[in-house]
């Protein structure tokens, strides 16, 4: 699209990034299933290898269906770029990775998807990093938490599984007061529910798998670049900063400016860690994305009716969507997500781990997966799962107790789906 009106999001969703194919007029965006591409003569391919000239080299880097997800991504997020890998953990990695060296940590809060508490506090340990995990609600911790080899300090927007809210104005000016980035997992909100950027977010990272896909097909992740964050200016980031000898001393920020970590997510970050996603897997998300706002009302919707009607319920000891009045988060809902609080929460159902496996076991509707984000209503315990091989103390900061189950609302009718809980509680607790 050009530049010139500003068009609504639900236009965006279909439009941005996207042109009629060059070679036959194709309106929607080819599956350019190939791995590289042929060079106009020696001195493009130079060039290209250089980062002299923009174009496509292989599809380890770049690949022009994943090159309009990408823009299409950065758009609705309100970024200047995009860069789309294999998976949400990808991304996660892939975000740090510019701006870590051994012996550098990230502020991380309590309030994570399991896998990614385990990412950080153990994976990331042999590349010779660190997390220190902090209660995001205290503000005053992570202040004390941030140190002379802290990098970045990261988030989640809705925390999984709980769909706790982060405030992410007061984390941005925690970050910004200690000259660091802020990373924001915004995949259980959407950019449709809220735009972590005018949040004062440096980074955005998704798990493409779950809501802009939205059927539960293909896996994938993106890292969107505000390109609001000087790099140079503290000396903590000479990824960035400083001349990179793969490129003859080319520097990211003096050569892209606002692209820089863009820049460095495809030439350095792609090429040197293989973490790409496949034109086939983009070409669906693209296709989940064009509904995503349709989606996302139906979601919110069916969520806070659901929600409504357990919290009521004698069998369950309490719900945590934050789209309930009786939610500690309820007030940061009205003002991060007006449109909704999302439809991923967690249920304490009476009668504790025994309970919560007869109920998983009974649903009918609900499906059994370690996945959110579906047309389908998805239903795991975490405690078992998902957040297993948390100790008993980080399950509780993370909203995963052994009496709690994790429900991604779908966007079926909602009274089956309040049917169907109804049914299967009635089995699970008697």
């Amino acid at each position: 699209m050009t530049d010139g009106p500003t068009y609504g999001f639900d236009t965006l969703q279909i439009h941005a990034g996207a042109r009629p194919d060059p070679a036959t007029g194709a309106r929607q965006t080819p599956i350019y299933q190939t791995t590289a591409y042929v060079f106009r003569d020696a001195d493009q391919a130079a060039a290209l290898f250089n980062l002299q000239e923009v174009g496509y080299i292989y599809s380890r880097l770049t690949n022009p269906t994943i090159a309009v997800l990408q823009e299409r991504i950065a758009t609705l997020e309100g970024g200047v770029g995009a860069v789309c890998c294999s998976s949400g953990h990808a991304a996660q990695i892939m975000a740090l990775f510019p701006l870590m060296a051994p012996g550098r940590n990230v502020v991380a809060s309590t309030r994570l998807y399991g896998g990614t508490v385990t990412q950080l506090n153990q994976t990331i340990k042999r590349f010779g990093w660190s997390a220190k995990m902090v209660d995001f609600d205290d503000l005053d911790a992570v202040r004390a938490a941030i140190d002379e080899d802290t990098r970045a300090i990261f988030c989640e927007s809705i925390a999984n599984p709980g769909g706790y809210i982060t405030d992410l104005d007061a984390i941005a000016k925690v970050a910004d007061a200690a000259g660091l980035p802020l990373i924001v997992d915004n995949t259980s909100a959407t950019p449709y529910l809220c735009r972590p950027i005018e949040h004062g977010a440096t980074l955005v990272v998704h798990s493409t798998t779950k809501y802009l896909t939205g059927n539960g097909t293909v896996t994938g992740g993106a890292i969107v670049d505000s390109g609001r964050f000087d790099w140079t200016a503290s000396g903590k980031f000479p990824s960035l900063s400083e001349p990179e000898p793969a490129y003859h001393g080319l520097k990211f920020h003096e050569t892209f400016g606002p692209l820089a970590f863009t820049f460095h997510g495809i030439a350095i970050g792609l090429r040197d860690l293989g973490m790409t996603m496949n034109p086939q897997g983009a070409h669906y998300t693209l296709m989940g994305i064009e509904t995503l706002s349709l989606r996302m009302q139906r979601h919110v919707e069916n969520a806070q009716k659901v929600a409504a009607w357990l919290e009521a319920d004698p069998r369950v000891d309490h719900v945590t969507y934050a789209g309930l009045e009786s939610s500690p988060y309820y007030e940061r809902v009205q003002k991060f997500y007006p449109k909704g609080a999302g439809a991923l929460f967690t249920v304490a159902v009476k009668g504790g781990y025994d309970a919560c496996v007869r109920l998983v076991n009974t649903l009918e509707i609900f499906s059994h997966v370690a996945n959110l984000g579906d047309t389908r209503s998805l239903i795991i315990h975490p405690a078992s799962t998902t957040h297993r091989q948390l100790s008993p103390e980080q399950q509780k900061a993370s909203g995963s107790g052994p009496n709690m189950v994790r429900i991604s609302i779908g966007i079926e009718d909602a009274d089956d789906l309040i049917r169907d809980l109804d049914q299967a509680l009635a089995k699970a607790t008697a």
